[in-house]
């Protein structure tokens, strides 16, 4: 009795916690339901101002949707290994250059390839050893590749935690972010709606760097050096672009005079080198029109243009256009030292703000006690020149120095708007991601879309338990309705389980209940048919379903513990879809054992003596 007893209480709490689970799930359906009855947007948005709070715990602890039920991104995205490999190299020449070319095309013909061994595989094919560019001049070439296969491997994981950090930052519910090989990240984002501000925020490498900008006559020497470098291709966005006006270029830039930057048409004709596309403002400033940045960006870029620029310097453009007086766009161009005097690594803090003067969006950062020293004895040295603020290669902006700063803080201005800032903020505070990534895959499913799957997920789930429930009431009669209650209970569980560890549910998640729902009543029919078979033997009904559980007990056991297995095994070496089938099918089948065992064999010890349960009842 006292066993029986706390069966009952067993089953009480478990009824409790889930329901109780699963309440924040009905509280933000009635809430939103609410919210779409009124009429008017007034009595909308006062609703939802008095219930914030509500609302917000509601939508918090609710049960999460996966992808393919709310809609979303899902994206393969790859990191670049070879450029990770690059930055280790510490005495780069032309050689170097030129193998690594080599490796490169190699690895984008061979995807699968450790990139390490073709960097190792190239160096050995020109009988170089890789210690003359890598760590140590003493280390062994196997012991530079085990170096670099562990930098790689550490990459990947870092690209991973900080790829979470600022999608986390940004406000995704429940991101789903592997490894795929050694190179890849699989990355599902439930709820997205601005692919594009998503896919730079995920993209952005944040590498911050903060460079002294060479004078305007080192610059414009520079440029006249590399002026009569040939382009390979017109710009492929020339013909939505309008002409850059003469009146902004006056000074030849180049070996032969510089006109006003073409017109697109004329770029697509008759560009022939850098110099056609690039000319000079009456204050100095060198810059490129909108239509030609791309080009020149990819020119600058090579290495036979990099090496005909002073030693250490590099040409960027600024991240924003300009405007010109007749409002066409263009790009000013800086050459900037190439090695920094400070990176974003001594950033503790970063805040999208409004300036004071323009209330234009801008970012203001704070250093660490190191920065603060360095970027005091920086600016102090420098007063009166310019600082470029590089971000990912592109000029923010670049200052000049009006004075020593010896507080540690810095501004990124020219930012367009204040999610833009608020991006920045975000990737700043997640940290530089260690490599360069790519998106090589990414699909969109709308939420419309997941509204069908929603509608005909529930569709299956309402005939799948009206058909079972139906048949073991008409065949196992009155003990049918216990095994109908049990089951109410393990899908119950199954959707408190998920909602209280905000695990989202998916559509092959949705698979895994009604599949769940079959394996329930079918340790139900083990036990009935043991039960039948007792009472034929004459047994009276209460000896009768003790042996009935009894002796179905371990073939009971047996096919739960397989199928928790190979659930478990799914959940380990799958992804996406496989997984979210294999968590409902782990929770469910831990959930029709106890329902099965202890929730209908306390009903029948509960009800065996009255007028309810007799010997008919099991059919």
């Amino acid at each position: 009795m006292k066993n029986n007893r706390f069966k009952l209480i067993l089953i009480a709490v478990v009824a409790l916690v889930s329901v109780w689970s699963i309440w924040p799930t009905y509280r933000d359906y009635a809430l939103t339901q609410k919210l779409k009855s009124f009429h008017s947007a007034e009595d909308s948005l006062k609703f939802a101002i008095d219930n914030r709070e509500a609302i917000e715990q509601a939508k918090d602890k609710s049960l999460k949707l996966g992808l393919d039920l709310k809609g979303g991104m899902h994206l393969v995205m790859e990191v670049d290994i070879l450029d990770l490999v690059e930055q280790k190299a510490w005495n780069k020449d032309a050689t170097f250059t030129r193998i690594m070319a080599d490796v490169k095309k190699e690895s984008a013909e061979q995807f699968n390839a450790n990139v390490v061994d073709l960097v190792a595989a190239g160096f050995k094919k020109e009988n170089i050893r890789l210690s003359r560019y890598f760590y140590d001049m003493r280390d062994s070439d196997q012991e530079i590749v085990n170096k670099l296969n562990g930098e790689a491997k550490d990459a990947l994981t870092r690209a991973r935690e900080i790829i979470r950090n600022r999608i986390d930052q940004y406000g995704v519910a429940e991101p789903v972010i592997q490894t795929q090989g050694s190179q890849r990240l699989v990355i599902e984002l439930s709820g997205v709606t601005d692919e594009a501000r998503v896919r730079r925020l995920l993209m952005g490498t944040a590498k911050l760097e903060f460079k002294l900008v060479k004078d305007s006559e080192t610059l414009l020497r520079a440029v006249q050096r590399i002026g009569s470098t040939p382009l390979v291709a017109p710009a492929a966005n020339a013909v939505a672009t309008a002409p850059v006006d003469s009146s902004v270029t006056t000074a030849p830039v180049a070996a032969a005079p510089v006109p006003a930057a073409p017109a697109p048409q004329a770029a697509a004709a008759g560009v022939k080198k850098l110099s056609d596309v690039i000319g000079m403002m009456p204050n100095g400033q060198v810059f490129t029109p909108e239509y030609a940045r791309d080009q020149v960006t990819a020119v600058l870029n090579r290495p036979d243009v990099q090496a005909l620029l002073p030693q250490d310097t590099q040409l960027l453009l600024a991240a924003k256009p300009e405007m010109t007086a007749n409002g066409e766009k263009y790009f000013p161009i800086y050459l900037v030292q190439k090695t920094p005097e400070l990176t974003g690594g001594v950033i503790t803090e970063a805040k999208a703000t409004f300036s004071a003067q323009d209330n234009q969006p801008e970012v203001s950062m704070s250093m660490n006690d190191e920065g603060t020293s360095k970027w005091a004895r920086i600016t102090g040295a420098n007063i009166g020149k310019q600082i470029a603020i590089v971000l990912d290669s592109a000029v923010y902006s670049a200052p000049v120095v009006q004075s020593r700063i010896p507080s540690g803080n810095s501004v990124i201005n020219g930012i367009g708007d204040l999610n833009e800032a608020k991006d920045l903020e975000i990737i700043l505070k997640a940290g530089a991601l260690p490599a360069p990534v790519r998106i090589l895959e990414e699909r969109t499913v709308g939420p419309s879309l997941g509204a069908d799957y929603i509608r005909a997920g529930m569709y299956s789930l309402i005939w799948g338990f009206t058909a079972v429930a139906i048949f073991m009431i008409l065949y196992y009669n009155k003990a049918g309705i216990a095994a109908d209650l049990a089951l109410v209970l393990n899908i119950l569980v199954v959707i408190s389980v998920l909602a209280g560890f905000s695990a989202a549910l998916t559509l092959p998640g949705i698979a895994g209940i009604v599949l769940t729902m079959g394996m329930a009543v079918d340790a139900n029919v083990l036990i009935y048919e043991r039960i039948r078979e007792e009472l034929g033997e004459g047994k009276s009904l209460r000896m009768a379903i003790d042996a009935g559980y009894s002796r179905a007990f371990s073939s009971i056991l047996d096919s739960h513990v397989t199928t928790l297995a190979a659930a478990f095994l799914l959940y380990v070496y799958g992804v996406g879809p496989i997984q979210g089938f294999a968590v409902t099918l782990m929770i469910g089948t831990a959930a029709s054992l106890f329902t099965a065992i202890v929730v209908t064999r306390s009903l029948f010890d509960l009800l065996v003596g009255s007028k309810f349960m007799n010997e008919k009842s099991f059919g």
